[in-house]
């Protein structure tokens, strides 16, 4: 059975795919691992076609609509940690003190990046959480915005009150502010 994409307008049910929920829902992942220890290695993890039902019933049984109203509730906190690309732009052309802090590979870094981004790496993490002040504007970006969620709430956990991730990610800002940015694939 094939599922239509869900969108953030429908409702999540117990025949929702996995897929649909991820991309419907960027934080799910996280979301279910925090809660109910789901998703997060391969002896909790699912698969991209199981439905919504299916993991709650050989995790439990797991209450299906309790599942679905944490993930709802996930994804609301996580928008208060996101940046549209518009948003983004207009900080920047107002002068706002801000660190833009690219998370993709270093190919990815290497073919094209934001200007004035720094580039993520162990050693900047280090630096972030040891020096950083914990109400510094940092807005995390990656190519679609998935994993920057991630890294801004982690940031976010570790007492960091501003930390944003950019909606869409370099490629949303491609489409939405500055053309001239290449969009590229990740394979």
């Amino acid at each position: 059975m094939v599922n239509s994409p869900v969108t953030l307008t429908d409702s999540l049910s117990p025949q929702t795919s996995m897929q649909d929920v991820l991309a419907a829902f960027p934080g799910a992942r996280r979301a279910l691992f925090r809660k109910y220890h789901l998703g997060g290695c391969s002896s909790c993890g699912f698969q991209p076609t199981e439905t919504l039902g299916q993991l709650c019933e050989r995790n439990g049984p797991l209450p299906v609509a309790e599942v679905i109203a944490h993930i709802q509730a996930s994804h609301e906190q996580d928008r208060q940690i996101e940046i549209t690309p518009r948003e983004l732009a207009d900080r920047r052309a107002r002068g706002e003190t801000l660190r833009l802090l690219d998370i993709r590979t270093r190919e990815e870094w290497d073919a094209i990046h934001l200007d004035g981004a720094e580039f993520v790496n162990q050693e900047l993490v280090q630096s972030l959480m040891g020096t950083a002040p914990r109400d510094a504007l940092l807005v995390f970006y990656d190519h679609d915005g998935s994993a920057s969620l991630d890294a801004a709430a982690y940031f976010a956990g570790h007492g960091f009150t501003h930390a944003k991730y950019l909606r869409g990610g370099i490629d949303a800002w491609a489409q939405e502010v500055d053309a001239k940015v290449p969009r590229y694939r990740v394979e």
